[in-house]
C-alpha cells in the first residue's frame, strides 16, 4: 500500500483522539471553568454539530482546489482548533475551539477516502479506505486512553497541545507523501444516462463541479448507502453511549473499569475495520449484509450477556468489530455510486455517522427514561441495525433490476454472489474507468479490476 495512506491514518488518529478524549476530561474542564458537567457536555455535542455542518460546506469548497491542498488546509484548521481549546481563557472560547476543530472532521475523512481509493488499483479500494480509518479506530485503543491519562495527570490543556502536535505531524505527512495529482477512483460501469458526466482529469477541479456533486444525490443508491450509515452505526452508538451505566449497574464493573472496557471496544473496531475493508473488495453487499445481521444479533444478545462480566466484555468487543466492519463497505459504496463527483457525497456520509450518533442517543434515552432497564438501549440499537439491513437488501434488489432501479454497480454485490450473467449467457462489457492516470499500484487487472 502507498505510504500516503500512512499520512491519512495519522490525521485520522488525531481527529479520532480529539473527538472522544473530551468525554474522559469533562470533570477537569468543568472544574476549571466553573461550569456543570452537563454544560461541559456541550464540548462533545458542539463537536458533533460542527462535523455535520462542516462536512458539506468544506467539501463544496474543496471541489475548487486540489485534494492534496484541501487535506493540508483541513489539517491546519484542525491544529488551530485544538490550540484554541488548549489556550482557552473561558469556556465559550474552548467551545469555539472544539467547533473549529470539528469542521475539518467530515471533509477530511470524505476527501481522504477519495484520495485513498485513488491511490490503489480498483480491486483494493475498500482495503485502502480501511487503512485510513485504522487511524480512527486506533485512536480509541491508544489515543483516547493516553490522552485521558495525560489530561488527568498533567492537566487537560496539555492533552489538546499533544493532539495539535498530532495534527502537525499529519499535515507534514500529507505534504510530503500525498501526490499532487491524485488519480480519481475508478467508477462503477456506465453511469445512468442522466447522471454526472465523467471527470476530466485526476483529482482536478472544474467548472460546474458543484452542480455535479449535488446531482449525485439523485442516485437512490447513494441515499440508501447514507441511510445504512445512519442506522447501522446508530445501532452501535445506542449501546456505547450508555455503556457506563450498563457495565456498572448490570455487569457489576467498577466505574474505573469503563475506560478499559472501551479499549476492548476499540480493539474490536480495529479488527472489524480491517476485515471489512478486505472482504468488501470481494463482495461488498454480501459483506455488508453479513456484518449487519451479526451486529443486530450481537446487540440483541447484549441485553442478556451484559449481566455477566466476562460475557459482557466479549460482546462489547464483537459490537465494535461488527459495527466498524460496515464502515469501509459503506464508504466505498458511496464512492462507487458517485465516482464522477464524489467529494460532497463522501463527506456527507461521514456526517451521517454523527447523525446516527444523535439518533441513537435520543432513542436510547427514550427507552431508559421509560424504565426498561440499563440494557434496554441495546434493543433500540438492534432495531436500528435491522433497519440498515433492510436498506441493504433493498439496495441489492434495486441493483439486480439494473439502471431503472439504480445506477449500475460493480460486480461486488449480490449479483457477484449469485453469479448473475448477462442475458443469453453473453459476456458483460468491461467497465470504463474515469481518470487519465493509472493508480499508484498500476492499472486494474482484467476488465473488472478483480
Amino acid at each position: 500500500m502507498p505510504l500516503a495512506l500512512l499520512a491519512l491514518a495519522i490525521g485520522a488518529f488525531g481527529i479520532g483522539t480529539t473527538e472522544f478524549v473530551i468525554m474522559g476530561l469533562l470533570p477537569e474542564v468543568a472544574a476549571e471553568f466553573g461550569v456543570s458537567i452537563p454544560t461541559a457536555g456541550y464540548l462533545a455535542s458542539g463537536y458533533a454539530v460542527g462535523v455535520l455542518l462542516g462536512a458539506p460546506v468544506l467539501a463544496v469548497l474543496g471541489t475548487r482546489i486540489s485534494r492534496k491542498r484541501m487535506l493540508m488546509l483541513l489539517m491546519g484548521l484542525f491544529v488551530l482548533g485544538n490550540l484554541v481549546s488548549a489556550l482557552a481563557p473561558a469556556f465559550g472560547v474552548m467551545l469555539a475551539g472544539r467547533v473549529i476543530a470539528s469542521l475539518a472532521h467530515g471533509a477530511f475523512f470524505g476527501i481522504g477516502s477519495i484520495v485513498a481509493a485513488g491511490l490503489v488499483a480498483p480491486h483494493r479500494k475498500a482495503a485502502a479506505i480501511s487503512l485510513m480509518f485504522t487511524g480512527l479506530t486506533l485512536a480509541n485503543v491508544v489515543g483516547v486512553p493516553l490522552g485521558t491519562l495525560l489530561g488527568q495527570q498533567a492537566g487537560w490543556r496539555l492533552t489538546f497541545v499533544a493532539v495539535a502536535g498530532l495534527g502537525v505531524l499529519g499535515l507534514a505527512g500529507v505534504a510530503a507523501l500525498v501526490p499532487r495529482d491524485i488519480p480519481a477512483p475508478a467508477p462503477v460501469p456506465s453511469p445512468a444516462p442522466d447522471g454526472p458526466v465523467p471527470e476530466p482529469g485526476p483529482g482536478r477541479p472544474r467548472t460546474g463541479r458543484i452542480r455535479d456533486e449535488l446531482a449525485a444525490f439523485r442516485n437512490v443508491q447513494v441515499l440508501l448507502a447514507m441511510g445504512m450509515t445512519v442506522l447501522g452505526f446508530g445501532g452501535v452508538f445506542a449501546a456505547i453511549t450508555y455503556i457506563a451505566p450498563m457495565m456498572t449497574e448490570a455487569a457489576g464493573y467498577a466505574d474505573t473499569s469503563v475506560t478499559w472496557l472501551l479499549v476492548l471496544f476499540g480493539v474490536g473496531m480495529v479488527a472489524g475495520n480491517l476485515v471489512g475493508g478486505r472482504f468488501a473488495d470481494r463482495a461488498l453487499l454480501p459483506m455488508l449484509c453479513i456484518a449487519l445481521v451479526a451486529l443486530a444479533g450481537t446487540l440483541a444478545a447484549f441485553t442478556v450477556t451484559a449481566h455477566d462480566k466476562a460475557a459482557a466484555a466479549v460482546t462489547l468487543t464483537l459490537i465494535g468489530a461488527f459495527g466498524f466492519a460496515t464502515v469501509p463497505p459503506l464508504q466505498k459504496r458511496v464512492l462507487d455510486q458517485t465516482a464522477n463527483a464524489p467529494t460532497l457525497a463522501s463527506a456527507m456520509n461521514i456526517g451521517a455517522f454523527n447523525l446516527g450518533n444523535a439518533l441513537a442517543t435520543w432513542l436510547g434515552g427514550l427507552v431508559l427514561g421509560a424504565g426498561f432497564g440499563p440494557t434496554s438501549p441495546n434493543i433500540a440499537g438492534a432495531g436500528l441495525a435491522l433497519g440498515a439491513l433492510a436498506l441493504a437488501v433493498t439496495s441489492a434488489l434495486l441493483e439486480r433490476r439494473g439502471p431503472r432501479g439504480a445506477t449500475s454497480a460493480p460486480r461486488t454485490g449480490i449479483r457477484a454472489a449469485a453469479g448473475a450473467a448477462a442475458p443469453d449467457g453473453a459476456a458483460e462489457p468491461a467497465p470504463a474507468y474515469a481518470g487519465t492516470g493509472p493508480s499508484v499500484d498500476g492499472p486494474p487487472s482484467g476488465g473488472r479490476g478483480r
